[in-house]
């Protein structure tokens, strides 16, 4: 995505935040090479196709501050938690800090983007890792790293390079999971329904927590019992 030069900022408007959560839904849907600000513009009912570089300067700035917008009260609320546990000392237990991983990318919902932010950087990760993790930074990403500095204090012993490898599975899980929990809960419906119980539920989020620690927490075996052929 090459850097383009950003119009003078607008004011913060309705029209602005629902051309944010419709181009936020567009994006998780399609993908961003998929969308076109002229199909944003349209969907967020605008009569004037030029709307997002009127507002934004160009669709890659939008995307940043859409990732931004989510990341900073993500950030916020996993900081918060995580500085209350470490007022008290070191968290006890990996389970303590995977349960903030997760509680603070879904409670509360990111600003408007709730039904669609999941599945938005999801998608933006994968197609675009270079960008996503650019606009991030590390000041958006700060206690998201301090979470895995205790987990590597928590887990069994084994070598550095598998406990991150550990975490990219970690990460991959809890992306793909929440992802499609909030597919499951908006879908294209665009607004909350509780129609899918397996996903609404509170026990859910704790299902998922706790198989995310077993992936942190799995006995370690290096290559043993891997010495199998397909024919």
């Amino acid at each position: 995505m090459p850097a383009m030069a950003r119009l003078e900022t607008k004011s913060t408007s309705d029209s602005v935040e629902h051309l944010k959560q419709v181009a936020c839904r567009l994006f998780a849907e399609r993908g961003v090479d998929g969308v076109t600000v002229r199909q944003i513009a349209e969907a967020a009912g605008q009569k004037n196709h030029a709307a997002v570089g009127y507002h934004f300067g160009s669709k890659e700035h939008l995307i940043r501050e859409l990732v931004l917008d989510g990341a900073m009260l993500i950030e916020e609320r996993r900081d918060a938690w995580l500085s209350a546990l470490e007022t008290k000392g070191a968290p006890a237990s990996t389970r303590e800090v995977i349960d903030i991983l997760v509680r603070a990318a879904i409670e509360p919902p990111a600003l408007g983007l709730a039904d669609s932010y999941n599945r938005f950087i999801v998608m933006l990760a994968m197609t675009h890792r270079a960008f996503f993790m650019e606009v991030l930074g590390t000041q958006w990403n700060a206690s998201y790293l301090r979470c895995l500095e205790h987990l590597r204090r928590l887990m069994p012993d084994m070598p550095a390079a598998d406990k991150t490898q550990r975490f990219r599975f970690m990460g991959a899980m809890m992306g793909s999971v929440l992802a499609a929990r909030d597919e499951e809960l908006w879908g294209e419906a665009q607004q909350y329904t509780s129609h899918a119980p397996d996903w609404s539920s509170a026990h859910t989020i704790t299902h998922l927590v706790q198989m995310m620690e077993a992936i942190i927490m799995a006995p370690y075996e290096g290559d043993a019992g891997t010495s199998f052929s397909i024919s």
